[in-house]
């Protein structure tokens, strides 16, 4: 997979991950880092209506619950509590986060952030980690493993004398702005809260804990905290939309926008998890920016759509294909680019339209796999095979 060339919106914000509440000692030694700033968040009001039936109950499929989703989804959402964290200063540090259960052997699902420290090869997992149920039940749990790309980790506990309430997965695919949706989790250790609000944007872009960013998450105005990493944003009947991951803060204060990795990026997750402890995932070696009309014209560009390639990464996967990387550095709007590079418009049959249409066709895609990428080169179409490489730990530093 490629490395994005865009920066995310807001480039001056700081991303912080919504749940990894460390202990003051380590809160005063470490430095902010965008994936962890300890934020104070805000919390924004959002006044959900439902529309009730005679009896007072919700009215076909429009009806939006709270109380009856925590009722029925609250038992399956569980505090994570990891100790033995690195520290940037002396001694070790603690986390808090949420998660939530998703089968009844014992499965449970967090954020990867909640259960290590560090960053790219940096990454060290939790020296031990507790989950606490919403019942009083408190039992400590293994790391099967963890997704640093995507900011997922699985979870085990031994289930036997607890009572397990699996919260089904849903998917992303149909996803509506505007739709009503809850956060339930822990947020500044508060367990088990509720907080509602609407979907406010799909197919966002956010940062994960190497140098790539992880596609198709949700936006959200529903009130999400530092430790509410981990716990899930639910749909009117209680499927898991998306993980809740990271808030976006530019001065420390809550602006009320909170991001959740979606499911279907979770599923893949933790069947590769499952699998084989950990995840991985197809590399190209690229950085690229999306075209848009006046682009498009500046450069006189015979694309209309795609990816435009930026740069490609010495002896990788796309440079041992052959794309090309523009070679002429030029400013539009403010913006620098490259000037002269392909423009992918199509990979094994799938249009792309965006630089994120690109990240999810190559997301389905297994390292060691070939791909064949149509790219539009001085005003022409031609195919060219790749075989894709496995996306390091950390993205490469552009030139």
């Amino acid at each position: 997979m490629r490395h994005r060339a865009r920066p995310l919106l807001l480039a001056a914000a700081a991303l912080a991950a919504a749940g990894c509440g460390k202990d003051a000692a380590e809160q005063s030694a470490e430095a902010p880092t965008p994936s962890r700033t300890s934020t104070v968040e805000r919390t924004t009001r959002v006044e959900v209506i439902k529309r009730l039936d005679a009896d007072g109950r919700p009215a076909g499929r429009e009806g939006f619950d709270p109380a009856a989703i925590y009722e029925r989804e609250a038992p399956g959402i569980v505090t994570v509590l990891s100790t033995g964290l690195m520290a940037a200063g002396a001694g070790r540090g603690a986390g808090l986060g949420s998660g939530f259960v998703v089968s009844a052997d014992g499965e449970i699902a967090t954020n990867a952030h909640v259960v290590t420290s560090g960053e790219g090869k940096d990454i060290k997992r939790a020296e031990r980690v507790y989950v606490k149920f919403s019942d009083g039940n408190q039992v400590p749990a293994t790391v099967r493993g963890f997704d640093p790309y995507a900011d997922v980790a699985l979870l085990k506990v031994d289930p036997a004398g607890l009572e397990l309430r699996p919260l089904p997965l849903g998917s992303t695919r149909d996803l509506v702005v505007g739709a009503p949706v809850a956060a339930i989790g822990s947020p500044f250790g508060e367990e088990q809260s509720l907080s509602v609000g609407v979907i406010s944007a799909t197919g966002r872009s956010i940062r994960s804990l190497t140098g790539f960013s992880t596609s198709g998450a949700i936006q959200t105005d529903a009130a999400i905290n530092q430790g509410n990493s981990g716990g899930p944003l639910l749909a009117t009947d209680g499927t898991v939309l998306g993980m809740n991951s990271q808030i976006r803060t530019e001065s420390g204060d809550g602006t009320g926008v909170g991001f959740a990795v979606g499911a279907d990026t979770v599923a893949r997750s933790l069947d590769q998890i499952r699998a084989t402890g950990r995840a991985r995932y197809a590399y190209l070696g690229i950085s690229s920016t999306t075209l848009y009309p006046q682009l498009v014209d500046e450069f006189k560009l015979v694309a209309k759509r795609g990816a435009w390639i930026q740069t490609v990464t010495d002896d990788g996967p796309a440079d041992k294909a052959g794309l090309r990387p523009g070679d002429e550095r030029r400013v539009f709007q403010d913006q620098p680019y490259q000037v002269g590079g392909d423009v992918i418009v199509d990979v094994d049959g799938k249009v792309i339209k965006d630089e994120d249409d690109l990240s999810d066709a190559l997301e389905r895609r297994t390292p060691g796999e070939s791909s064949r990428l149509t790219v539009v080169r001085d005003g022409k179409r031609r195919v060219l095979v790749v075989e894709l490489g496995e996306r390091p730990l950390e993205a490469p530093a552009r030139p």
